[in-house]
């Protein structure tokens, strides 16, 4: 399975370098009052892909560590409960002294 992922993400950066070596162009972007910058079509992309994705990720990191947490916390309660309501062992009594028994015929 290791070596699937390899071969997908491996995959995934040739198509990128594909990608960027067929669209390596400037491209003109009209800025605030009158300023214009030049950029590169691959980075424009990348970096417009990097502003939608890295708030979805850091909030659905945030949401896993909370869950994590939450899931801890329940959990030490469950065994603090297990640990209270467990009953205590029977302690084992020793044998009281033996009853002696007359064998004697009546």
């Amino acid at each position: 399975m290791q070596f699937l992922k390899i071969l997908f993400w491996f995959l995934l950066a040739f198509v990128a370098a594909l990608f960027t070596y067929g669209n390596w162009t400037r491209i003109q972007i009209n800025l605030w009052s009158g300023l214009i910058a030049d950029v590169n079509l691959p980075l424009l992309l990348l970096v417009t892909f990097l502003i939608g994705f890295l708030p979805t990720y850091l909030y659905l990191g945030t949401v896993r560590w909370r869950l994590r947490q939450r899931l801890a916390s329940c959990e030490r309660m469950l065994a603090d409960n297990r640990a209270v309501a467990a009953p205590a062992a029977p302690a084992f009594v020793a044998d009281p002294a033996p009853v002696a028994i007359d064998e004697r015929p009546a």
